[in-house]
């Protein structure tokens, strides 16, 4: 299977982002592709919650959701849809940060609502409460699809090894780290981290991401680090878009999934210890 990793420069419009996205994604399918991934919130890039309670719609109504699944149909590809920030019916008006896998019919194969919020001071300038806008999931997903087990999961997920032990463990030979990660943090533990994942469960990781300065109507305009990975059960970096928008294709072959596992089976040597 050819996959494409798409690495985009949202704003806070998600009809113009849409626009930008279906493109990208005709261009990945015209290329070969028949798995295509977007980043973590493919449809509104924003720090203004105002703008965002204005903007976003729920899942039913998301016009990101539907234009996506109609491209799914109509270039006959998987899609996983990064993640979308929707409403819910929340009293406390949350959003949800939420991931989808869609089908060559544009069906809803899996959702996945992040369960790790990015709550940090990263300087004395830079600080994120992700839980403040967004409500936490508290479901680990595996999904099937006729080319791998798929593992879902949203940037900063990536720091809780212990999730993708547990999916590996259900069975994923593909993990999914969507994001749109810090560009203090990306430089330093961005590679690090996805490749630790995928060398102590031998899958594939696949990180679309968002990238650049982040065009705002409405708020402080966000800076995202890029560099979208693709990194074999190996541990090796099979791609890397650096910090502009573009399209990466890796070819994913399960064999390799089942080589690593085999040559060190790390995931079945599990004991149990007291303490600390």
């Amino acid at each position: 299977m050819k996959a494409a990793l798409l690495q985009l420069n949202a704003s806070d419009d998600p009809a113009a982002n849409l626009l930008q996205t279906t493109g990208m994604i005709a261009d990945a399918a015209g290329q070969g592709a028949g798995f295509v991934l977007t980043p973590e919130v493919t449809n509104c890039v924003s720090q203004d919650r105002a703008h965002q309670t204005r903007v976003l719609q729920h899942e039913d109504d998301d016009m990101t959701l539907a234009g996506l699944r109609d491209a799914a149909v109509r270039h006959g590809i998987w899609l996983s849809i990064g993640s979308l920030a929707l409403k819910t019916g929340d009293p406390d008006g949350r959003f949800a940060n939420r991931s989808f896998l869609i089908d060559p019919a544009g069906q809803i194969v899996a959702r996945y609502d992040k369960i790790h919020m990015f709550d940090v001071t990263v300087s004395e300038t830079e600080s994120y409460r992700e839980s403040v806008g967004y409500r936490p999931g508290e479901h680990a997903v595996v999904a099937d699809t006729p080319f791998a087990k798929t593992g879902l999961s949203i940037c900063y997920d990536v720091r809780f090894a212990y999730l993708y032990r547990a999916l590996a463990q259900a069975g994923a030979e593909v993990l999914l780290v969507p994001s749109a990660f810090s560009p203090v943090t990306g430089a330093a533990h961005w590679e690090p981290l996805l490749r630790a994942r995928a060398i102590e469960t031998g899958s594939y990781v696949l990180a679309a991401a968002q990238t650049g300065t982040h065009k705002a109507h409405a708020g402080k305009p966000r800076q995202t680090y890029g560099h979208s990975m693709a990194i074999s059960p190996w541990g090796d970096v099979l791609a890397d878009l650096g910090p502009e928008p573009g399209i990466a294709l890796v070819d994913l072959d399960p064999a390799s999934v089942a080589q690593s596992r085999k040559r060190i089976a790390a995931l079945s040597h599990d004991r149990p210890f007291e303490g600390p």
